[in-house]
C-alpha cells in the first residue's frame, strides 16, 4: 500500500524512528533536570522566628464565586498557623461587583476575626493610580512600556488583576518591607507554613511550597488529576531550584517573596492566562534564588474530567504565552530559552505519545511477524527508551506511594489510590491530555484565556482539614 508515493511500511518505520528520537531527547531533558540539585529551605534545625524577629507576612487569597464552605475550610487551616498573630495578615480579594462573594466573606469575618478584605474595583477607579504610577517608573513592567497593550489600563478580569491591586494597595499602606504569600480559596497550608517560610527567606529570595491533593480517591478523574501533581509538583519541580542554574516557574500558591523584590521587578504580568511561570522566570532572570518547602499545601483537584480539561487548557495557554514573547522582553539568551522550554517538555511529550504509541505498537507487531526489518541502531534506541521509561515510571510510583501517606493515613486507602493510577489508566489519561493541549494551544494562537475561567471547588477537603491534620501534614 502506498500513500502519496510512499510505502506504508516506510512511513511507519520513519514515524517510529522519529518518535523514538523525540523520546530520547525527552529522557535526556529529564536526566538533566533530575541531576540538578534541590535547594531545601525547611531545615529542621532552623530556629523559628519569634516576636520582633518574625518578618511581617501578607497572605492574599483572590476569590471568585467560591463556595462559602470551601473558604471556611481554608480559613480553618489558616487559623491554626503557628506564627505570631501580630506579624501577619490574611487578605481575601474579591471583585467589588461580586456582591454574593463579599457577603460570604463578611459572614466568615465573624468566625475568623483575622480575615481582612480588599475589594478590587474597576480599573477606571482612581485608586488604581498607585499601580499605573509604579509601572510608569519601572521598565521591568515591560508589558506596560512596549507591545500592543502598552499603557492599556483595561486589565482582564481575572486572579492576576486582583493580586495586582491588592498587592500595591497593601504595599503603599505598610511601612517597611514584608513577605508576600498567596493561595487559592481551596489551599490549606500546614500549621508551620509561615514559620518555615520566614526561616527559609533568611537564605533564599523566593520560596515555593510543594502541593498535594487531599481528595485523591473522590473519583477516578480526581485520582488522575492528583497524579499529575504527584509527578510534577511533588517530584520534578523541586529540581528547578538547582543552585540558581535553571529558570523556574512558580506553582501559583504557597510561595513567598519580598514585597520590595516584586515591586522592583514590576509586579505581576496581567496579560498572561496564568501568572505563575512568567513571574518565576522574571525572578530567576534577575538573580533571585529559589528554595523549596517540602511540607506541602493541601488543595483539591477537579472531580470530573471536563473540569480538569478546563483547568489544564488554561495552564497550557499560559505556558505557551510565558515561553514566547516574555522571554525576549526579559532578554533571555538562546541557551536560557532552551532551559526554560525544558520545563514544558513533559506536557509537550503528550503530543508525541499520540503518534509514538501507535507507531510503536504497529512496528512491534510487524517485526514479530517478520514482515518488517529494523536497523540494529533503531532497535537499540527503542530498547534504551523502554528501559528509561520503565525506570522513570518506577520512580514516579515509588514516590507517589510514599507521598500518599501525607493525606491518606490508612494503608487500604493508599492501595486503592495506587490501583486507580495503574499504568493502563495513566496511559489513557495521557491521551485525554491531548484535548487541553490542543485547546490551550488554540487559545494561545488567538490570544485568549484572559478572563478568569474559574476551576470549580466543592469543599472536597473539608473533612480532612477538620480532622487532626498535624500528623497528616508532616513527613516522618
Amino acid at each position: 500500500m502506498t500513500i502519496l508515493g510512499w510505502n506504508l511500511a516506510d512511513i511507519t518505520m520513519t514515524g517510529f524512528v522519529a518518535t523514538q528520537a523525540l523520546y530520547t531527547l525527552s529522557y535526556a531533558s529529564d536526566l538533566y533536570l533530575y541531576t540538578l540539585p534541590v535547594n531545601r529551605a525547611d531545615l529542621e534545625e532552623e530556629p523559628p522566628p519569634v516576636g520582633a524577629d518574625a518578618p511581617y507576612i501578607v497572605l492574599f487569597m483572590p476569590v471568585l464565586r467560591e463556595l462559602e464552605e470551601t473558604m471556611r475550610t481554608t480559613l480553618l487551616a489558616l487559623s491554626r498557623l503557628d506564627y505570631p498573630a501580630h506579624r501577619y495578615e490574611v487578605v481575601a480579594v474579591p471583585n467589588a461587583d461580586d456582591g454574593d462573594m463579599i457577603a460570604s466573606l463578611r459572614r466568615l469575618q465573624g468566625e475568623f476575626p483575622f480575615l481582612k478584605m480588599i475589594e478590587t474595583p474597576d480599573t477606571r477607579d482612581p485608586s488604581w493610580n498607585i499601580v499605573w504610577q509604579a509601572w510608569n517608573r519601572n521598565p521591568k513592567a515591560y508589558w506596560w512600556h512596549a507591545g500592543k497593550r502598552a499603557g492599556d489600563r483595561n486589565l482582564p478580569p481575572k486572579k492576576t488583576r486582583q493580586l495586582i491591586y491588592a498587592f500595591y494597595t497593601r504595599a503603599q499602606a505598610i511601612e517597611g518591607d514584608f513577605l508576600v504569600n498567596y493561595i487559592d480559596a481551596d489551599s490549606a497550608p500546614p500549621p508551620d507554613h509561615f514559620r518555615r517560610g520566614a526561616a527559609g527567606m533568611r537564605h533564599f529570595d523566593v520560596l515555593q511550597a510543594e502541593n498535594i491533593a487531599g481528595n485523591l480517591n473522590d473519583s477516578l478523574a480526581a485520582s488522575l488529576h492528583a497524579f499529575d501533581h504527584m509527578a510534577w509538583d511533588g517530584r520534578k519541580y523541586a529540581h528547578m531550584s538547582a543552585d540558581g542554574r535553571q529558570p523556574y516557574w512558580m506553582l501559583g500558591k504557597g510561595l513567598f517573596f519580598r514585597a520590595s523584590d516584586l515591586i522592583s521587578l514590576g509586579g505581576f504580568h496581567p496579560w498572561i492566562t496564568i501568572e505563575d511561570p512568567e513571574v518565576g522566570m522574571r525572578f530567576w532572570k534577575n538573580g533571585k534564588r529559589l528554595g523549596i518547602l517540602k511540607n506541602p499545601l493541601i488543595e483539591e483537584v477537579p472531580l470530573t474530567f471536563g473540569r480538569g480539561i478546563t483547568q489544564r487548557k488554561r495552564w497550557v495557554c499560559g505556558f505557551f504565552q510565558s515561553l514566547t514573547a516574555p522571554l525576549d522582553a526579559m532578554e533571555f539568551t538562546f541557551t536560557e530559552k532552551l532551559k526554560a522550554w525544558m520545563n514544558f517538555v513533559p506536557c509537550l511529550m503528550m503530543w508525541v505519545n499520540a503518534l509514538g504509541i501507535p507507531f510503536g505498537a504497529w512496528t512491534l507487531w510487524k517485526v514479530s511477524q517478520g514482515t518488517a526489518g529494523m536497523p540494529t541502531w533503531v532497535a537499540w534506541l527503542a530498547a534504551i527508551n523502554l528501559v528509561l521509561f520503565t525506570v522513570s515510571m518506577i520512580g514516579i510510583y515509588v514516590h507517589t506511594w510514599n507521598r500518599t501517606k501525607l493525606v491518606l493515613p490508612r494503608t487500604g486507602d493508599r492501595i486503592a489510590y495506587m490501583l486507580r493510577v495503574n499504568p493502563l489508566f495513566v496511559l489513557a489519561w495521557w491521551f485525554v491530555w491531548l484535548i487541553p493541549l490542543a485547546i490551550g494551544f488554540w487559545m494561545y494562537l488567538r490570544d485568549a484565556g484572559l478572563v478568569w475561567e474559574r476551576t470549580e471547588k466543592v469543599n472536597a477537603n473539608g473533612d480532612l482539614i477538620r480532622a487532626d491534620t498535624q500528623r497528616a501534614w508532616r513527613w516522618s
